[in-house]
């Protein structure tokens, strides 16, 4: 079991940010990454949507034989990380978290910007967060926001300007740190750091890596002799794929 690669989806591209923290951590590690390019975005679907399409993401790598499935998809954890546990004891799932808890520790006397998909911020996950750690924080629903990073169109007037219009109400405000919560939004940071210069953009991802890590610690499933390494599937077809490795090794 040692020697199985680890699963990883997504609903396209954004999760690669997660699999670039992952590589980095374990490694030693062979993981196997699929981003549903074909179905994106998965946040404004309806949730049984995302738990079809997200049964369907972990039967492949569970196929594949992965050992363990990490959900690189803050939507589809929110929608469907309880039941896929349910429905597939063979195997340790570990679901994304919006970074609200290191968030909050950031703050002092402003706001928090928490950035999402609608389906995360609508989810009961989301909401349990924002009642321990929501103090201070404004959740910002971010429809349309995935897709520029899915057309890699990461730069340039119109991801700008989406943002400029999302941030505009809290030019005047204090902001004491920014919430990535979707994976997507991680390849963004140059431009929102522009925008917000000096402000602390939190995201989960290394927090996620880091409990994937401790659930093959308990396992005993950890690979500590190697080779590492990843391949890459995608439901759009084989430009997604060379997209999805363009990203994975950019610095």
């Amino acid at each position: 079991m040692n020697a199985a690669p680890v699963g990883m989806f997504d609903s396209g591209l954004g999760g690669i940010s997660v699999l670039r923290e992952a590589v980095k951590m374990l490694p030693r590690e062979k993981f196997i990454f699929f981003g549903d390019t074909a179905n994106a975005p998965y946040g404004t679907k309806p949730r049984e949507e995302v738990l079809r399409l997200s049964r369907r993401a972990v039967d492949f790598l569970l196929e594949k034989g992965c050992k363990a499935i990490l959900i690189a998809c803050n939507t589809a954890t929110s929608a469907a990380a309880a039941d896929l546990r349910l429905e597939y004891a063979q195997a340790p799932i570990i679901g994304m978290e919006p970074a609200l808890k290191p968030a909050s520790l950031l703050r002092r006397e402003g706001i928090v910007l928490s950035l999402a998909t609608p389906g995360t911020i609508a989810g009961e996950k989301y909401a349990h967060l924002m009642e321990r750690f929501g103090e201070g924080v404004i959740s910002l629903p971010c429809p349309g926001l995935m897709e520029f990073v899915e057309r890699m169109e990461m730069e340039g007037p119109a991801v700008e300007n989406y943002l400029r219009a999302l941030l505009a109400p809290y030019k005047d405000a204090r902001v004491d740190a920014v919430v990535l919560g979707c994976t997507h939004y991680v390849f963004l940071r140059p431009v929102l750091s522009r925008m917000l210069p000096g402000v602390p953009l939190v995201d989960g991802n290394e927090g996620t890596v880091r409990q994937l890590k401790n659930r093959l610690m308990e396992k005993g499933w950890l690979n500590e002799s190697g080779p590492g390494g990843t391949e890459l599937y995608s439901s759009g077809g084989e430009q997604a794929v060379m997209t999805m490795a363009r990203l994975l090794s950019a610095e």
